[in-house]
């Protein structure tokens, strides 16, 4: 355990400072909000540790979306059937596959036996769980519906693990045609193409145009090709510097927004996994900042997570969810107007999970326009790029037989 110094305001808007005794600073948060205190600054006490668990390197084990998924559904089955939480943990350590896995979920369960609640054990295995998960648990087993909230949990992360799946396969194949295309071209150009183009040169008769471009580019690949890869892996370097920083960061998130086809998908998935994942841990009973905090850092561009934090503080400060979203002209316009009628109604939950749904099918119907297009452009290309190869080569041939002819 450590001690941790605290300044915040309570629910009043009072300010008030103290310190209090926790596993991890999260732990501290989570302690301080349930308190009613909004924290502005927290630091860890130096020398104040007292002596706790050392766990395995399973501290930091990090389960994929479909391992966690089907523990997860196994968990919740055996607690519906009225399995004690200490026995459904050891039989989850009996079934999983992979001995990773199962130290992981063995530590939980010792931690379970000790006396902790099932929210505080997973809490300590680090980044094995996401907030997400954990926050859910915690409500829980605090209203006692912990089954329910699994299975909600279940369905939630099989839910995002089909839309990640469809996405991958969708891109699979023109992503290895890119890369197998790229590396036929690249062998060509720098060893079949410098052997013909020397035998060309010695016919000692003046070349045709293509065949002249072609033997300019394999000699500059010859030549200056190593330059080339070190300039690309400078620029990539410095690139990743300037996006590691937050002014970088938001501008190059911003530049994918604006990309015509790229951007809208980045959209419509951010949206699809921010509406989800609102919706469902709206429906396991999480508070709503609480909730919008948890989903916008679940975003992967910095301009939407941005967003979402601004509109975290106008909710904060008595604003409607819609308006800020609807303000912000980041987000498609149907997840502020789905959002006013949910408010509107009582049914926000409900209208999440629909926002999901439309925007989850839009990325499939996005994906299949893009492969569409991309795939016959992508062979076009590169029968352009053969054809001009075969073109460059046998019109120096053609020439020369028809001079000796």
């Amino acid at each position: 355990m450590a001690l941790f110094d605290y300044n915040g305001f309570d629910n009043l808007g009072k300010k008030t400072k103290g310190s209090l005794e926790a596993s991890s600073k999260r732990a501290a948060l989570d302690t301080l909000r349930e308190q009613g205190i909004f924290v502005s600054h927290l630091d860890e006490q130096k020398g104040a540790h007292r002596p706790k668990i050392k766990w395995s390197f399973n501290r930091g084990t990090k389960l994929s979306v479909n391992d966690l998924a089907t523990t997860t559904r196994l968990l919740a089955t055996l607690l519906q059937a009225g399995v004690p939480l200490d026995e459904a943990l050891l039989s989850l350590v009996e079934q999983v596959e992979k001995p990773a896995q199962a130290r992981l979920y063995n530590q939980v369960r010792e931690q379970v036996r000790q006396g902790n609640s099932l929210y505080q054990a997973l809490a300590e295995q680090g980044r094995s769980f996401p907030d997400l998960y954990q926050r859910m648990v915690q409500v829980g087993e605090s209203s006692g519906s912990l089954d329910q909230v699994l299975l909600r949990l279940a369905d939630f992360l099989e839910d995002q693990a089909r839309l990640k799946s469809r996405t991958v396969a969708a891109l699979a194949y023109p992503v290895l045609m890119a890369l197998v295309g790229t590396g036929v071209l690249l062998f060509l150009v720098s060893f079949v193409v410098p052997k013909i183009t020397r035998m060309l040169l010695d016919m000692g008769q003046v070349l045709p145009l293509p065949t002249r471009l072609l033997i300019s580019v394999s000699d500059a690949l010859a030549s200056y090709g190593w330059i080339m890869a070190i300039i690309c892996i400078i620029a990539a370097f410095f690139f990743r510097r300037f996006r590691s920083t937050e002014h970088g960061r938001l501008r190059s998130d911003g530049w994918i927004l604006k990309l015509p086809l790229i951007g809208r998908m980045q959209r419509e998935i951010s949206t699809a996994r921010l509406s989800r994942t609102l919706g469902t841990l709206l429906y396991s009973g999480v508070p709503l900042l609480s909730a919008l905090e948890i989903s916008g850092g679940l975003l992967d561009n910095r301009v939407l997570q941005q967003t979402i934090e601004t509109t975290t503080i106008e909710v904060r400060e008595g604003s409607s969810l819609a308006e800020p979203l609807k303000q912000s002209q980041v987000f498609p316009p149907l997840l502020a107007q789905m959002t006013a009628i949910g408010e509107r109604s009582g049914n926000l939950e409900e209208m999440l999970i629909k926002v999901a749904d439309s925007q989850e099918r839009q990325v499939e119907v996005t994906l299949s326009g893009l492969l569409s297009l991309l795939e016959p452009l992508m062979i076009l290309a590169m029968g352009g790029v053969i054809g001009f190869i075969v073109l460059a080569v046998l019109l120096p041939i053609f020439q020369a037989s028809q001079g000796l002819g």
